[in-house]
Formats: structure tokens, C-alpha cells, sequence
């Protein structure tokens, strides 16, 4: 299952967004522009369904509140609205519909609350919110159904895709670093604090085969690396060893400690999608700059290699400033949202909407050639009148 359409209103530097989406998602723009917070639309719907530690109230409260959230161009309608279409495949009609406004009480200690919460199964709407029981007590408003399992039983399916949302944006010094904690052996570990944990977790089994296949995918940007696996130290601690070739007749040994940044982000871009590849088509991974700490030549192969392990079963969204991304040839306009920054909020198009894109690509242009100068900051040329001094 994917989203096949993503709605959003009033949500941080969006006024408004309207965009239909396939298994891949492209979201390109200038610095500041909104490709986070694209992302961060769907993180907050899976923090609202998370069955521990979720909820509304939470969600909104680790972003800051409402007034953090709420587009600054907002003025008369000012609701926070996400509606999301879930379709089988991109070439289907939804199966699902699930839409939400947010504003505040106008009284009190003005707590978020839903304005409106609405499901549609087909074209049968399911769940229309606020009801009567609502209107009765407000209180009630300061929670979805969505994060209730007595009341989502008819739509689990959408609770359950919600919370197969994965976020990655992993920092390797603190892949490297063993700092552990609770939180970062949650499968909401984003910054990668519990990923060899996480590794170590998994049975020995899959362990071991997904260590091989990516062994055997990084010996095309490694060449001298034989194997890859995963060994405890004295105290414990998992680690991540590799064997290099050499002249010598054993290989050389090194762990994460000497892994360079881009083969250990690599190493956890390859297993989190190993992890979808399990998921029978019901996750959705986000993926922030994956292009950071890697050669070119690697980026330019990325595309394949994800659509590979997706197998057109699940969905991937992409944010990115690399060029070299978009000479996978086989990425379409279709997939490539295109963000400008306004003062009266950030646009989205899908690149393959625009006339001029089109006409340029039918003259021979490339994509990196067509979406990168898309992509640059109006007057960026006046940062050449700054001397140094």
C-alpha cells in the first residue's frame, strides 16, 4: 500500500500542497524550502498512531505546540490540515481516505484539538468527526480515533501503515559511539544511536544473510572488502567488522571505529531497506540526503538499487540536493517534486506537470540538467559580492 495523494494546508511552509505520488518520491528545493517537512507530515501521522507513547497531544508537544507547526502565512483559516489517499499500487483508486484538521480550544489552556477527523473506506465515509458525543464533551476532541484501538477497529489497516512509517537520517558518529539509551533501541532510531543493537537483535538467520548481501553490495564500492558480520565485544557491545584483502594471505580486520561515514551510512541505508524488503508492502521509509559522505558514482546507482529491493511493493520518499541522483535514467518527472519558496508559502509541482520541464527533457536536456538550476535560491548570486572581509 502507498500514498497515492498527499493534501497538506497550513503546515509549516506550506499554505497549501496537492500532489499525486507513486512508489518513489523525489522532493527537491532550495535550503529552507520544505523538503523536512514533507517528511515530517508523515512522521506525525505515525506518531499519532504509535500504539505506545503516540497520541495527538504527544505529537504536537514534541514539535513545539501548534503556533511551531502552523504555516506563518496562515490567516483567517488557520486549521492544520493532512489528508493522505492510500492506494493498493499508484495506478489504483483508493481504498483508503484518512483526513484531519487541528486548531486550538478557544478557551482555557487552548490544548490542540481535532477540528475535523474523517475516513473513507471506498467512497463510503466511515468515521465523521466531530459527532455528537464530541460536541457533547470537547475533551474528547483532544484525541484522533486514529491513536484508539477501541474506536480504529474498523480502519486498522490505516493505523497499521501509519505506523510502518521509518524515518532515516543516520549520523555515524553516533553509530560509532555506543552511547545507548531506552530510546535508541526503538525502531524510531533515526539518527542510527541503536542500529548495531538493532542488528544484534535480529535472528541469527536474517542477521547473517542481510550482512551478506550487503558485503556483497559494497564490494562494488569497496573492492577489497571480503566480508562483513557482527561480533560482540568483552563487554558486550556489538560491532560491525569488515575484512579487507591485502597482500598479506589473511585479511585485514577493522569495525565501525575505522569504517569512513559513507560506508557506514551506506551499511544502514542497505539494512533499513532490507527491513522493507520483509515488510510484504506495508512500510514506507523516509529517507533524508542519502547522498551525504558518498562518491558520486555511488549516488548515481542508488536509485536502482533501492527500486531493486522495493520490487514496486512499498514506498520511498526521497529529499535531496544531489545532482548525481537524477542520472539513475530510469527516474521520471512524475516522480520529482519540485519545491519554491514563497512569502506566502512554500510551492509544490510535480516536475512532469510543468510545460517548459517537459519541453526540455523532449530537447535533450538531462534531469540533473533541467531540476538543478530548479532548485537554487532566487539572488543566490549576491553571495559572490561578500570579499571575506
Amino acid at each position: 500500500m502507498i500514498i497515492s495523494r498527499l493534501i497538506l494546508k497550513n503546515w509549516r511552509n506550506f499554505s497549501f500542497m496537492d500532489v499525486q505520488l507513486g512508489y518513489r518520491v523525489f522532493i527537491v528545493g532550495p535550503n529552507a524550502s520544505g523538503k523536512s517537512n514533507i517528511l515530517d507530515a508523515l512522521r506525525f501521522l505515525r506518531d499519532i498512531a504509535k500504539s505506545e507513547g503516540g497520541g495527538l497531544q504527544k505529537a504536537i508537544s514534541d514539535r513545539g505546540g501548534i503556533p511551531k507547526i502552523r504555516c506563518l502565512a496562515a490567516r483567517r483559516e488557520s486549521t492544520i490540515v493532512i489528508v493522505v489517499h492510500l492506494s493498493e499500487s499508484e495506478n489504483d483508486e483508493p481504498k483508503w481516505k484518512y483526513e484531519i484538521g487541528i486548531t486550538r480550544e478557544e478557551k482555557g489552556i487552548h490544548k490542540p484539538i481535532i477540528k475535523f477527523e474523517r475516513v473513507w473506506s471506498g467512497d463510503e465515509c466511515i468515521l465523521n468527526r466531530p459527532n455528537e458525543d464530541d460536541k457533547k464533551d470537547i475533551i474528547r476532541k483532544r484525541q484522533t480515533h486514529l491513536e484508539q484501538l477501541d474506536k480504529n477497529e474498523k480502519f486498522r489497516e490505516i493505523v497499521q501503515f501509519f505506523e510502518s512509517v521509518r524515518y532515516i537520517h543516520l549520523v555515524p558518529q553516533l553509530i560509532r559511539s555506543h552511547q545507548l539509551t531506552n530510546d535508541s533501541l526503538n525502531v524510531d532510531d533515526p539518527f542510527g544511536k541503536g542500529f548495531l543493537e538493532r542488528i544484534a537483535k535480529t535472528s541469527k538467520r536474517i542477521q547473517e544473510s542481510r550482512l551478506k548481501r550487503i558485503g556483497t553490495a559494497l564490494q562494488k564500492a569497496v573492492p577489497q572488502l571480503v566480508e562483513l558480520k557482527l561480533y560482540k565485544d568483552v563487554t558486550g557491545l556489538s560491532h560491525l567488522e569488515a575484512g579487507y584483502e591485502h597482500w598479506r594471505p589473511e585479511p585485514a580486520k577493522q569495525n565501525e571505529e575505522q569504517f569512513s561515514d559513507g560506508t557506514l551510512r551506506l551499511i544502514g541505508l542497505l539494512w533499513t531497506i532490507l527491513e522493507g524488503e520483509k515488510s510484504g508492502g506495508n512500510f514506507l521509509l523516509l529517507l533524508e540526503e542519502p547522498e551525504l559522505s558518498l562518491h558520486p558514482g555511488i549516488i548515481r546507482r542508488l536509485p536502482g538499487l533501492m527500486w531493486r529491493f522495493q520490487k514496486g511493493m512499498w514506498q520511498i520518499f526521497i529529499s535531496t540536493h544531489s545532482p548525481d541522483l537524477f542520472f539513475d535514467p530510469g527516474i521520471g518527472l512524475n516522480e520529482i517534486l519540485l519545491l519554491k519558496p514563497d512569502k506566502e508559502g512554500t510551492t509544490v509541482e510535480v516536475a512532469s506537470m510543468r510545460k517548459d520541464i517537459k519541453a526540455l527533457l523532449d530537447s535533450g536536456f538531462s534531469i540533473p540538467e533541467i531540476v538543478v538550476p530548479e532548485t537554487e535560491p532566487q539572488n543566490i548570486i549576491q553571495l559572490n559580492l561578500f570579499n571575506g572581509k
